[in-house]
């Protein structure tokens, strides 16, 4: 295994779950930032596979994205009931066009997120807020995160907006379906990134079916200077008639 990147998270490791319901950090025994929250809601790091076994399991996805570095349970009434995965842009080199000024240290890109039903309300902007909180003392580099709301999967943003993301616009995706897969289209461009299952989309293309949706893309400013850097607009958030409407 290679050098853990200075600017990746400690590796997940025991810890002792927080007893009280005053938020604070959970630190490991070598003294490492490996979470935050209270006893009624926390998130921590977890080893990439256990992270990785959820979202394949519960994920509308049922994919993992490979640019994921930082893997956190999210603990709701002392059981594991949510993981999130963050990490580098599906286009890393597009970061610039987002916050400019940025290093590939400064941001982050919400890959994934997935919380049981059995969670309460709100539960996944409270983890969002702890997430914020955990970074800023375990990995101060960072200056702000991205995230994108799927139209395929019934998405507009709802849970960002109640954690106070900004929303800065959407846009058209291409996507493919072949045999019951869903395929971003990076997938057929992509070549050296996209492995066996590029090759196999690339393969069959001729049956394959286009579709096309919206994401919608919210940003969260971690270091609040990091919003003199937007190079995109700012936009009131969407609404789910307004886009029936469309």
């Amino acid at each position: 295994m290679g050098k853990r990147p200075a600017h990746h998270p400690a590796p997940a490791a025991p810890f002792v779950p927080p007893a009280g319901e005053a938020p604070d950090y959970i630190v490991g025994e070598d003294k490492a930032v490996l979470g935050f929250g209270s006893a009624s809601l926390f998130v921590a790091l977890i080893p990439r596979a256990e992270a990785c076994e959820v979202i394949r399991a519960h994920h509308y996805s049922g994919r993992v994205v490979n640019n994921s570095y930082i893997h956190l349970g999210v603990w709701v009434g002392g059981e594991r009931l949510g993981v999130l995965q963050l990490g580098y842009a599906l286009n890393p080199r597009r970061v610039e066009h987002v916050v400019s000024n940025t290093g590939i240290d400064e941001y982050l890109e919400l890959n994934r997120m997935w919380l049981s039903d059995k969670a309460p309300r709100n539960s996944e902007s409270r983890a969002l807020a702890y997430v914020v909180r955990w970074l800023r003392r375990a990995l101060p580099r960072i200056r702000w995160i991205q995230s994108f709301a799927d139209e395929r999967c019934g998405g507009w943003g709802g849970v960002y907006q109640a954690a106070n993301f900004t929303y800065v616009g959407s846009h058209i995706c291409d996507f493919w379906l072949l045999d019951g897969e869903v395929y971003h289209k990076v997938t057929v461009t992509a070549k050296r990134r996209s492995g066996d299952r590029g090759a196999h989309l690339r393969a069959n293309i001729s049956r394959a079916t286009r579709a096309r949706y919206r994401q919608f893309r919210y940003v969260f400013f971690v270091k609040p200077s990091a919003r003199r850097d937007l190079r995109m607009s700012i936009y009131p958030y969407p609404k789910v008639s307004q886009l029936l409407a469309a």
